[in-house]
């Protein structure tokens, strides 16, 4: 399906915002913004269901898949319902941003940033360092004239998710982290320190739990950027229950493992202002569908097999707010 829109719009005409008091909040009050990424109709209802009712601003994340599957125009339109929508909820909206997470070239960007996205992310980190400088710069040097923010990466994540792909990480060099901020004018920055994409995060044995994330590399960079917005990706940690009950209703997932909430919630409590998950979604919806269809059958009508699944997810969104990013409570 076609990818772009046919009207320029700016997010501010949908109701979105951008991601920079959210993070200045954040980094105020010792938490981090969820960001959350979803592919269809229950996944986005899910999410800010959760996140209103928990009084949590919110990061609507798409994937360059994600926007594919969907089509740009039908997006915004899903964006501008989605806005409308949590103004009928009586507590009251929350702030949302919609964000393009892993965008890999400087067209994606520009044409997301036409199509009402308040935030983007460039991904640039598998080039050589000065040619990911010289495209990120690109992207925020647009980006800014429409008061997009931008979102850059350091260090390269290993694992599978949609179109990103890595067999291997490289860690964030921290003395790279100060030089690269100040040449490329980013809003955050995604760096490297043990996260991974997808559900098989860690190559670990039954039994065994995943190696500890690199605080030590956190923190020389929040000393060498002190203040400044930083980002985690690939933090889903893979809930053992939903894991359990894919493999109990004909499924097949062995030793897919996750980061730990214990680790998640130091991060959050840190420089780190926005962690991404996406995996947990995936996994929460899959299962509930396995579940249901296990259980009946005869089942044809998607909304009894969609609709608790979106119930669910609504579930596990608001414990990741409340118990393990800390953003819960933070709208008034």
């Amino acid at each position: 399906m076609p990818a772009t829109a046919s009207k320029t719009v700016s997010y501010k005409e949908l109701g979105f915002v951008n991601t920079r008091e959210m993070f200045r909040d954040a980094m105020k009050g010792g938490y981090a913004v969820p960001a959350y990424n979803f592919n269809n109709m229950e996944q986005l209802q899910a999410i800010l269901t959760a996140c209103v009712r928990s009084r949590s601003p919110v990061i609507l994340q798409l994937s360059k898949g994600a926007r594919d599957y969907a089509n740009a125009t039908l997006l915004r339109w899903m964006g501008r319902g989605a806005m409308e929508m949590i103004k009928e909820f009586k507590e009251g909206p929350v702030p949302v941003a919609l964000h393009l997470d892993h965008g890999d070239t400087v067209e994606l960007c520009k044409s997301c940033i036409d199509n009402g996205f308040s935030s983007v992310m460039i991904d640039a980190s598998h080039h050589p360092y000065e040619k990911n400088v010289e495209i990120t710069r690109e992207v925020v040097e647009y980006a800014h004239k429409y008061d997009v923010t931008v979102e850059g990466e350091l260090g390269v994540l290993a694992g599978i998710e949609d179109e990103v792909s890595h067999e291997h990480s490289n860690y964030t060099d921290p003395a790279q982290v100060e030089d690269f901020v100040k040449k490329t004018g980013v809003d955050s920055l995604a760096i490297s320190i043990g996260t991974s994409h997808g559900a098989f995060k860690f190559k670990v044995k039954p039994g065994e739990s995943a190696p500890p994330l690199r605080f030590d590399i956190l923190e020389q960079c929040e000393k060498r950027i002190p203040g400044f917005p930083i980002v985690l990706h690939g933090a889903s940690s893979v809930l053992n229950e939903y894991i359990d009950m894919i493999n109990k209703y004909g499924g097949k997932m062995e030793n897919a493992v996750g980061v730990s909430a214990e680790q998640l919630r130091r991060a959050a409590k840190s420089a780190v202002c926005k962690i991404n998950i996406d995996s947990d979604g995936r996994l929460v919806m899959t299962a509930v569908i396995r579940k249901v269809f296990a259980e009946k059958p005869t089942e044809f009508d998607p909304r009894k097999y969609l609709g608790p699944a979106r119930e669910e997810l609504i579930k596990m969104y608001m414990d990741k707010n409340a118990n393990v990013l800390g953003s819960a409570g933070r709208i008034k």
